[in-house]
């Protein structure tokens, strides 16, 4: 389970297929695509439209007075954040491929360049296109878009593919060294532009929000009928994982589940399952189980929940990309008793993700089988609750909403 998708499939019950997230678009597409957007600098050139460099902000050093670029073990530790009125996209950095891309966009980000510009060019689930400076002026006429502050960079072609969320720098085709601010990314894969365009991030959060922006209405030169704007473009510290490193000792907490029908507190035991504690500790620092539901109520049985389908509002979560499947960690002492809080999984023992269950009554069958990894220590009462609620089958019939899960101090 990860943030990113490939071109030939996605996360959650999106089931979009390749050809129609626009992947492998052909090479004349991608040229007249890029061709349209950047052939108008010529144009600009050839009616005496000339480039005036944006004036200096007040109180902004004077040229040759700019802080040193930051270094690229520095730029291996931040993220670029976009805020756009479609919602947030945050990326990671290759500074190792492309250093003075990933410099000039720091610096860029840092002074206020893109912010109140915009994404203004799409092939739908395919590639938006944004950063050009002259978005920030609503009157700048349409055939202008896209032709601001290119030039100004040398090629940094790598061996980084053009996948679904890679982030790479518009050029003019044929031209060498015609990169600069703008910038495009995928929304799938785009094999064509590998080696031809310096790619230097990479998408780790809001690749829907990229899809939501690059299904925009756009008109036949692919630009947006309203361009979508970048409120801000700030970079922040990479967000760490929660609990990574956390000792046995520190992982042992209890767990506040704040549900629709009232509170149950779990003690969190990491002696007996130290991987699920901490997978489990990490969705809940994070916010990942907030607004899930318990989809499944199995009287005399389980009650079960934790599966992002259920979230309301988006299934992606930011803290997707640390889901990984956990290795079964199978007590052979421990009993599945009532009030014990164990993992679901599929038939392969070392299938756990997300999804958890609480046990009603003594289930001898899952002993040594299913990874427990604590206990309910307050609110059998809410669980009663739970179990009692009208079902379809073993669907509750209303919703039963984990509101939020917090850890206790």
């Amino acid at each position: 389970m990860t943030a990113l998708r490939t071109a030939t499939g996605n996360l959650g019950s999106d089931q979009t297929s390749a050809t129609q997230r626009g992947a492998h678009l052909s090479l004349l597409s991608l040229a007249v695509f890029f061709s349209f957007s950047l052939g108008l600098v010529f144009l600009a050139s050839a009616t005496g439209v000339a480039q005036i460099p944006p004036a200096r902000k007040k109180n902004a050093p004077p040229p040759g007075a700019e802080p040193p670029p930051v270094s690229l073990e520095e730029a291996a530790k931040l993220e670029a954040v976009i805020t756009t009125d479609m919602g947030v996209i945050r990326f990671e950095f290759f500074p190792t491929k492309a250093p003075k891309h990933v410099q000039a966009f720091v610096k860029n980000a840092r002074a206020g360049y893109y912010d109140g510009s915009a994404f203004h060019r799409v092939i739908s689930l395919g590639i938006i296109q944004g950063g050009d400076p002259l978005l920030k002026d609503p009157k700048t006429p349409r055939a202008r878009w896209g032709s601001g502050g290119l030039s100004s960079l040398p090629d940094e072609f790598s061996d980084v593919k053009h996948v679904t969320g890679t982030v790479s720098t518009v050029r003019i085709p044929g031209k060498a060294n015609s990169g600069g601010p703008q910038f495009f990314i995928c929304a799938s894969a785009q094999t064509a532009l590998d080696g031809q365009y310096s790619a230097f991030g990479q998408v780790t959060e809001g690749i829907d929000v990229v899809d939501k922006i690059s299904q925009a209405e756009a008109d036949d030169e692919q630009k947006l009928k309203t361009p979508v704007k970048i409120i801000s473009l700030k970079i922040e510290a990479k967000r760490e994982e929660p609990f990574k490193d956390a000792s046995v000792d520190e992982m042992r907490k209890e767990v506040l589940l704040r549900t629709s029908l009232g509170d149950i507190t779990v003690a969190l035991e990491p002696e007996l399952a130290p991987e699920h504690v901490r997978s489990f500790l990490k969705l809940v620092q994070t916010g990942w189980y907030d607004h899930t539901i318990f989809h499944r109520i199995v009287p005399g049985f389980v009650v079960q929940g934790g599966m992002g389908q259920g979230r309301t509002g988006s299934e992606m979560h930011y803290a997707d990309k640390w889901i990984r499947p956990l290795k079964g960690e199978f007590s052979q002492t421990r009993k599945h008793i009532r009030g014990v809080l164990s993992m679901a999984r599929t038939n392969d023992p070392d299938s756990a993700l997300t999804s958890f269950f609480i046990v009603l009554a003594p289930a001898a069958n899952l002993d040594g089988k299913y990874s427990i990894f604590g206990k309910v220590v307050d609110g059998f009462d809410v669980l009663d609750q739970i179990e009692r609620a009208p079902r379809n089958g073993e669907t509750p019939v209303q919703r039963i909403e984990l509101i939020e899960a917090s850890i206790k101090p």
